[in-house]
């Protein structure tokens, strides 16, 4: 039992750093403002004016906040001549690491719920 928790605390660790970058940069409610336009958006890319308009920001706010996103591999850009064109990653990678850590928390809790059960521990002793 010990060993096994000793292994999800590493994974939880190792996870925590993998995703660090990811999850401050959608932490911030002006960028997931940005996500939901791009996710409402077509997957080919939509232009940082156009972003603007339906997120209710400014153009300097969202290319600030599209670096950010782009760094932590959120967002990716593709360029067509002078325009460039910000979209939700398809690298399913990034999400990945994300949706493995959030995995690995959950069952450390279920783990813990059933520990509590089989050992009668509380929380509150």
């Amino acid at each position: 039992m010990e060993k096994e928790c000793a292994m999800r605390i590493k994974k939880i660790t190792e996870g925590f750093q993998n995703c660090c970058e990811a999850f401050s940069a959608i932490g911030d409610p002006t960028r997931q403002a940005i996500l939901v336009v791009l996710l409402a958006s077509d997957f080919g890319g939509i232009r940082v004016g156009e972003i603007a308009k339906k997120a209710h920001l400014t153009r300097p706010s969202v290319s600030h906040h599209l670096k950010i996103l782009k760094e932590a591999g959120i967002v990716g850009m593709r360029k067509e001549g002078t325009k460039n064109y910000y979209y939700i990653s398809l690298d399913e990678n990034k999400w990945k690491e994300m949706m493995y850590l959030m995995n690995n928390i959950c069952e450390g809790i279920e783990a813990g719920k059933r520990e509590e059960i089989t050992y009668g521990k509380s929380r509150t002793d």
